[in-house]
């Protein structure tokens, strides 16, 4: 047996506050979603203007890097992304249409070296969703170092 950290209420309101902010400073709308280690959505915003296709979107993308264990951005990097043809995960994204995402704007929420969720992000280009996604991750850093955990804040996240 195994002692698990879970991803509450709690946290991802303070994560989506963190990403609305990075949102409004760089001048983007998004929808950011949270979701667990499950893939189960915990918390959803979006932005007043933003997109209506920005929540199906986020969710994918939160879904694909909570159940994953990786940045969606590295499925299609190349040389190596391994859903790029000719690699190992060539048409992935078709296992779960609608579900699975591989592009930039989801990210793992790891804490301690384990993967408890995901935060999607959709609304800006690459770069705007990777800021406001990585943000989100800091204020969640910031939150949790108090108990001694640490969570990764990088935008390439693999596990």
């Amino acid at each position: 047996m195994k002692t698990v950290l879970k991803l509450e209420l709690e946290e991802a309101k303070l994560m989506i506050e963190a990403a609305k902010k990075k949102s409004e400073e760089i001048n983007v709308l998004e929808t950011i979603a949270i979701v667990d280690d499950g893939g189960n959505v915990i918390a959803l915003e979006r932005m007043n203007g933003a997109r209506i296709t920005g929540p199906e979107i986020a969710i994918a993308k939160a879904y694909t890097a909570s159940g994953h264990k990786r940045s969606t951005h590295l499925f299609n990097t190349e040389p190596n992304g391994p859903a790029l043809p000719g690699n190992e995960a060539f048409g992935i994204q078709q296992m779960l249409p609608g579900k699975f995402a591989i592009f930039v704007g989801g990210f793992p929420i790891v804490v301690n070296g384990e993967v408890i969720g995901g935060i999607g992000v959709s609304g800006g280009n690459g770069e705007q969703d990777t800021a406001v996604g990585t943000a989100a991750l800091q204020a969640l850093q910031t939150y949790v170092e108090k108990d001694g955990l640490e969570v990764v804040t990088d935008a390439d996240i693999k596990k």
